[in-house]
């Protein structure tokens, strides 16, 4: 299920947005939805790259965390799960080992669901 846009298309990633915090859902809805309809980028890199970012900024655990939202944004947008797990073997050299191996273990539990 590819989108055009994968926020302002996806109703199902709003909702759950809008679930966090109702403004929050909002105002990420606006803000990020403009910056996925920049058109010289395609839906499937932007994807990949907000996973990159999920990497390096790693702060992020527990409800709200985006690395399972941005896995499963990838995945409609026509990421293979191979190519996840390349792109995690890849930022080893970039972001740390030990900052992807906890990725790769919730990668790992995002794909057995």
């Amino acid at each position: 299920m590819k989108y055009e846009n994968a926020v302002l298309d996806d109703l199902e990633l709003q909702e759950s947005l809008k679930q966090i915090n109702p403004k929050f859902g909002d105002f990420v809805t606006r803000v990020a939805g403009e910056a996925w309809g920049l058109p010289l980028i395609d839906q499937k890199t932007k994807a990949l790259i907000t996973i990159a970012v999920d990497v390096v900024n790693q702060g992020q655990t527990g409800p709200g965390s985006p690395f399972g939202a941005h896995v499963s944004m990838a995945l409609k947008q026509g990421a293979t799960p191979e190519e996840i797990e390349e792109l995690l073997l890849f930022l080893c050299a970039y972001a740390g080992f030990n900052k992807v191996a906890g990725c790769f273990g919730a990668l790992n539990e995002i794909m057995e669901k």
